[in-house]
């Protein structure tokens, strides 16, 4: 599906064509970006792949585990990050203020997007392969076609915390989970927005089991005994705050569905 591309030069016009069919997967080459970032925002650079105005994959997922990020609260605003901002998954959720520079069409004013994808080959120390609907954010009205065309362009980025109005800490509970083995995703997590650490409570146990990260923002538990509902969930996040959610998956907890708990950041 992705065309093949013979690199000739090193100009926009060939960078706009790895870029714009591209995916989070996809090599290209690159010279350091030269603009000097403002000191409270870092350097970086950004590309964009998946549909002009899609949410990037077209799986609407990604590596980090969340479904459905074309629609609110996620809205297609997501990027995937290369490993100072994927950090091997617990990235995943992490908020940031992107802004681009050095491009006529760009807007200046900054635009909050999700990591919630890994991009495994950077054109910069900081690369932000943004969905189509994020980079087109970043540029004036009525130019987000042209910004896009110019395929990989400067900006820069801060960590901002995650908000998510309405919403509390979701669990879905993934399909394959069985009475010993257990896969939760976790989503929705104000804040930092990431989680470090998920810990499961059995029924009547007392006492935490550390769950291990299965990939992405998806925790696992492999049991050597039957495990018994319903199940209290506590999770860190990267500042080391805690939160419980008390028994936030039921008794009768079904594979491929989504627990709301009644708790926030």
């Amino acid at each position: 599906m992705i065309a093949s591309f013979k690199v000739v030069a090193l100009g926009a016009l060939v960078f706009s064509l790895l870029v714009s069919y591209g995916s989070c997967a996809r090599p290209v080459s690159f010279n350091a970006s030269a603009f000097t970032a403002d000191p409270n925002w870092e350097a970086a650079r950004a590309t964009w792949y998946g549909a002009p105005t899609g949410a990037g994959p077209d799986d609407d997922g990604g590596a980090c585990g969340f479904k459905n990020v074309n629609l609110p609260p996620f809205s297609a605003m997501t990027s995937c990050g290369n490993e100072p901002l994927f950090k091997d998954g617990k990235g995943c959720g992490s908020c940031y203020q992107i802004r681009c520079v050095n491009n006529p069409a760009c807007s200046g004013n900054p635009e909050t997007v999700i990591i919630t994808d890994m991009n495994y080959y950077p054109v910069a120390k900081y690369h932000f392969d943004l969905s189509g609907t994020a980079f087109g954010a970043m540029a004036k009205p009525g130019r987000n076609d042209e910004l896009r065309h110019a395929g990989i362009i400067d900006i820069q980025f801060q960590r901002v915390p995650c908000n998510y109005p309405g919403q509390k800490v979701t669990f879905h509970v993934e399909e394959g989970s069985n009475p010993v083995y257990l896969a939760v995703l976790v989503e929705f997590e104000d804040g930092d927005g990431d989680v470090v650490q998920v810990d499961l409570m059995e029924a009547n146990s007392g006492s935490w089991t550390p769950m291990r990260e299965s990939w992405g923002s998806i925790w696992r538990l492999d049991s050597n005994h039957r495990l018994q509902a319903p199940f209290s969930l506590r999770i860190t996040n990267e500042s080391g705050k805690t939160l419980v959610a008390n028994q936030v998956i039921p008794a009768n907890w079904v594979p491929n569905t989504y627990y709301r708990s009644i708790v926030q950041y």
